[in-house]
C-alpha cells in the first residue's frame, strides 16, 4: 500500500509526466500535488477538473448509463490530462490528475501505470 506522497512521486516518474495531483472532486481540493510549475498551476487544475469530473457524472447520470468513469482524457495541443477516478478500497469522490508532455508521452502506458498507482494507493 502506497501514501499520497510515494503515488505522486510514482506518477511523476511516468514518460512525459509535467505534473500530478490527488483531488478530493467533493470539495475541488487537491489532497497532495507534485510537479507543475508556472505553465502548470496543479492547484488552478484541481479545480478546473472538478468541474469536468462532476459535469460528466452529472451526463452519465442523466443518460440513465449503468456505467462508471474509469478516466477522462483532454488532449491539448501539446499535452494530455488524464483524469482517473478512484475506485479501489472506498477512495470514492477522489481521482488522480496527470499531465503529460504530448511529445514524450505514452498514453496507454500512461493509463496503465496510473491505473496501477491507483491499485496501491491508501488515503
Amino acid at each position: 500500500m502506497a501514501n499520497t506522497e510515494t503515488s505522486l512521486k510514482e506518477a511523476l516518474q511516468i514518460d512525459g509526466a509535467l505534473g500530478a495531483a490527488l483531488v478530493d472532486y467533493t470539495s475541488g481540493m487537491a489532497l497532495g500535488t507534485i510537479g507543475g510549475g508556472k505553465e502548470l498551476d496543479l492547484g488552478m487544475a484541481a479545480a478546473g477538473n472538478t468541474d469536468v469530473v462532476r459535469a460528466k457524472l452529472r451526463a452519465i447520470e442523466m443518460l440513465g448509463l449503468q456505467e462508471e468513469i474509469e478516466d477522462i482524457l483532454i488532449t491539448l495541443g501539446t499535452q494530455y490530462h488524464l483524469i482517473r477516478l478512484l475506485k479501489a478500497r472506498g477512495n470514492t469522490g477522489l481521482f488522480l490528475y496527470l499531465a503529460l508532455d504530448k511529445g514524450r508521452a505514452n498514453l496507454a502506458m500512461a493509463r496503465h501505470q496510473l491505473k496501477k498507482i491507483e491499485s496501491e494507493l491508501e488515503v
